[in-house]
């Protein structure tokens, strides 16, 4: 099982502010970051792929992991002294990701220790030159979500207080402005708009009819998700192929894309009524085809489609009798014994539920610990507990001594 120590300190994403020397019109946290980072990275490296260069996406997925749990441990130093460090001080920048390592190496299981160790390392000579493009992607997307960030704030900061930082940030960027993906989000073209619409999930507060610390965006959540359900595919064991891995991560990164045009719809409000659900799964289905699926490529549209649709799911992709591709729900064992396999594109949609719950779970508990509490999150906690009471494993995992685990529950 997966250390609850490490759950809860990537939960930590959720607290550390950025941009805390300047005026803030709006919370903006780490985790937000990381999850707006990794939604340009995707767009960015689907844009190389679509002009025949490899993205090797098992390393940019395990990367923004990493890229996390360092900024967790170093919260308290600013990026720009981290890079003075690095450039002038070597030596002690070693020393100081050997640190960050100490700060995991109870809580790592040793493979992604390991992983974690030559990532820090950043040994060039190391890189394919799949990675070494996908490592530019992901500094490229850093840079592009740094930059978001600073536009927002420009309205409600005197220019004084922005010149040098703008004026940094625009020179870094352009290292990187020869990947098209990037050309196009910088000057504001369609992939652009794309990405705003996403920005939306970064306003939106998770559990907005109650006072909860730390709070949550939908955005930020979407890729703690994503992480978790990482680490719990990983825990199974089950050696999965590329495109699962692909698919699990980017599932659950996107799976509540479609609350950036409806806004996000409470759990006990969507089960109102029986039907509602449905109702309201339709409603999303039809608004993401009228206003979101105009902004994307086509080269990309089908598969953030497949995300979106029957997210919780297992399933695969089949031939349908007239040859186009037809999603087919199937059990986790039939995933692991006759569907691992990338031309199956396979989906652990069940994982990514449980790692929805996981989240939401966390998001309660936490804040009734600070002594932030109400009835809306003492139902939630409980809610989601009794859900796996009757069915405690899922997909090969044991949820509900996870959700005893990180409540400390016996």
């Amino acid at each position: 099982m997966i250390d609850k120590r490490l759950i809860l300190k990537i939960f930590e994403g959720f607290s550390i502010q950025r941009w805390n020397d300047l005026i803030r019109p709006f919370e903006i946290v780490e985790m937000d970051k990381a999850a707006e980072k990794m939604v340009a990275a995707y767009i960015i490296g689907k844009f190389e792929e679509s002009l025949g260069h490899e993205i090797d996406w098992k390393w940019m997925i395990y990367a923004s992991l990493f890229d996390l749990l360092k900024k967790i441990a170093l919260c308290d130093i600013k990026s720009p002294v981290q890079r003075m460090i690095k450039k002038q001080y070597p030596e002690e920048y070693q020393k100081l990701n050997d640190w960050v390592l100490s700060q995991y190496e109870q809580i790592l299981d040793a493979e992604i220790f390991q992983e974690f160790s030559v990532y820090l390392k950043n040994d060039s000579s190391n890189k394919n030159e799949a990675v070494r493009l996908t490592s530019r992607v992901m500094r490229a997307a850093h840079k592009f979500s740094s930059l978001r960030e600073l536009e927002m704030l420009s309205p409600v900061n005197e220019e004084a207080r922005l010149t040098k930082i703008r004026r940094d940030v625009n020179e870094d960027i352009q290292e990187y402005l020869d990947l098209r993906g990037l050309q196009l989000l910088v000057t504001r073209q369609r992939p652009f708009d794309f990405i705003m619409k996403i920005e939306q999930l970064r306003f939106q507060t998770r559990w907005n009819q109650t006072p909860r610390v730390p709070h949550t965006s939908v955005l930020g959540h979407c890729f703690f998700v994503a992480i978790m359900t990482l680490l719990l595919v990983r825990d199974t064991g089950v050696k999965i192929c590329k495109k699962r891995l692909f698919n699990d991560f980017f599932c659950a990164l996107f799976h509540d894309l479609p609350e950036a045009v409806t806004r996000d719809i409470i759990s006990p409000v969507k089960q109102a009524t029986d039907g509602l659900p449905g109702i309201v799964k339709k409603i999303e289905d039809e608004i993401v085809r009228n206003e979101l699926v105009p902004l994307m490529e086509s080269f990309y549209v089908n598969e953030i489609l497949y995300f979106t649709n029957d997210e919780f799911q297992n399933r695969i992709l089949v031939n349908g009798l007239g040859g186009e591709k037809m999603t087919e729900s199937v059990s986790w064992e039939d995933l692991n014994e006759s569907f691992n396999s990338d031309e199956f594109c396979p989906v652990d949609g069940k994982t990514v539920r449980l790692a929805d719950h996981l989240s939401a779970l966390i998001e309660a508990d936490s804040s009734i610990k600070y002594g932030i509490t109400s009835r809306h999150l003492v139902s939630g906690r409980d809610g989601t507990m009794k859900l796996y009471l009757q069915n405690p494993t899922v997909n090969g995992i044991d949820a509900i001594g996870l959700f005893f685990s990180v409540t400390e529950q016996k």
